[in-house]
C-alpha cells in the first residue's frame, strides 16, 4: 500500500494535528491509557523503577527500511520490535513507548490508520504501553521514530562488553536472507531469550544481530573502537572471533556471505565463560526453549591462533550506517 495520497480528502491535511492525533488515540485503543499515563499530556507519567532502567530509540524511514510493498501494519510492528530486540540484548523487558512522526501532508490516512493498528497490536502482544509522542510536518517525508524504557530482569544489564580470551560464541536461530525470506517483518524479539542469558552468570556478554553478524561481532570483544577492522588508527586485536564456517546455522537459500553481511536476523548473541560446562548448558537451553536453536559457532582466540578453516571476518562487512 502505497503511504502518499494525491487526494487531500484522503490526507492526513485533511484533519489537521488535532483531529490526528485524536484519531491516533483511537487507533492505538487499549495499547495507549488515558492521560497523564497515555497519550494527550505535555508528558506521560510512568511508575518509578525499583530496577535499572533501559532506554532505546529506532526509526522507521519510508525508502530506507521500508516501501510501498510492505503493508502498514507490518511498519508499525517492525518499528516496536526491532526497538524489543534491542531490550532483549541487554535482558530486559520493556515497560513503556514513546513515538514521534514525521509526516508529508499527503500521506495517506488509510495507511496511518494501518500502521498504527499494527503497532497497537504489537504493543499488547508484547505488553508496552504506548505512552506517548509527537506529530511534526515535513515535506517529502514520512519517518517515525520509537523510543522504548525498559527495566533489567536480573542482577544485572547484560552488556555487549565482556568477552575474554577462549570463551565460546552462541547464537539464537538462523542467519542470512532477512529480506527475500520475510524474516526481516516477521522475527520475534528474543526477549525471553535474553531474560533467560542475563539469570546465567556464564553469559559474558551480549548483543543482538542487526547490521550483520561481520561487523557486529566485533563489538563483543573490549576496546571495540581498536578492534574494528579498517578503521583509522586501528591497532591489532588482543583477541579475534574465531568462526567454524560449517557451523554457522543458515536460512534456506542463504550463502556464507548473507548469513554475515545481510542483516536484520535480529538473533542474540553471546560470549559464554570458556569454563562452562556447555553440555549441561546447552541441555538447560533445550529445557526451557525446545523451539529455537542455540549453536556455538566458534570462540575467540589470540590472532596468530586463529585456525586456517576459520572464517577471515575482515573478508565481510556488514550494513555500515552513512558508508
Amino acid at each position: 500500500m502505497h503511504p502518499f495520497t494525491k487526494r487531500r480528502s484522503d490526507s492526513v491535511a485533511a484533519l489537521g494535528e488535532q483531529r490526528l492525533i485524536a484519531a491516533i488515540r483511537g487507533w492505538l485503543g487499549t495499547a495507549s491509557l488515558p492521560a497523564p499515563f497515555g497519550i494527550g499530556d505535555d508528558c506521560a507519567v510512568i511508575a518509578p523503577a525499583r530496577d535499572r532502567q533501559l532506554l532505546t530509540v529506532d526509526p522507521v524511514i519510508y525508502g530506507r527500511h521500508f516501501d510501498a510493498t510492505v503493508p502498514p501494519a507490518a511498519v508499525g510492528a517492525k518499528l516496536l520490535k526491532r526497538n524489543l530486540s534491542d531490550i532483549a540484548a541487554m535482558g530486559g523487558r520493556p515497560t513503556a513507548a514513546v513515538i514521534a512522526l514525521t509526516l508529508d501532508p499527503c500521506v495517506s490516512l488509510a495507511w496511518l490508520e494501518g500502521f498504527y493498528r499494527g503497532l497497537a497490536a504489537c504493543a499488547r502482544r508484547y505488553r508496552v504501553p504506548i505512552v506517548g509522542g509527537d506529530v511534526a510536518e515535513a515535506r517529502g517525508a514520512l519517518a517515525a521514530s520509537l523510543t522504548v524504557l525498559g527495566a533489567v530482569t536480573a542482577l544485572r544489564a547484560v552488556t555487549r562488553a565482556g568477552a575474554r580470551l577462549g570463551d565460546w560464541i552462541y547464537i539464537t536461530g538462523k542467519l542470512g536472507g532477512s529480506l527475500r525470506s520475510g524474516h526481516h517483518l516477521t522475527f520475534r524479539p528474543r526477549l525471553a531469550e535474553g531474560a533467560w542469558f542475563a539469570r546465567r552468570p556464564e553469559v559474558r556478554a551480549m548483543m543482538d544481530i542487526s547490521d550483520g553478524l561481520a561487523k557486529d561481532l566485533w563489538s563483543l570483544t573490549p576496546k571495540v573502537g581498536r578492534l574494528v577492522p579498517k578503521t583509522p588508527r586501528s591497532t591489532p586485536p588482543t583477541i579475534v572471533p574465531a568462526l567454524n564456517p560449517k557451523a554457522l546455522p543458515r536460512r534456506r537459500g542463504a550463502s556464507l556471505r548473507d548469513a554475515l553481511c545481510d542483516g536484520e536476523d535480529y538473533e542474540l548473541v553471546v560470549a559464554l565463560d570458556r569454563k562452562t560446562n556447555r553440555a549441561a548448558f546447552e541441555r538447560a537451553w533445550r529445557r526451557a526453549f525446545p523451539q529455537v536453536p542455540l549453536t556455538c559457532i566458534g570462540r575467540f582466540v589470540r590472532p596468530r591462533d586463529l585456525p586456517p578453516d576459520a572464517i577471515r571476518l575482515s573478508d565481510y562487512h556488514g550494513y555500515e550506517h552513512l558508508g
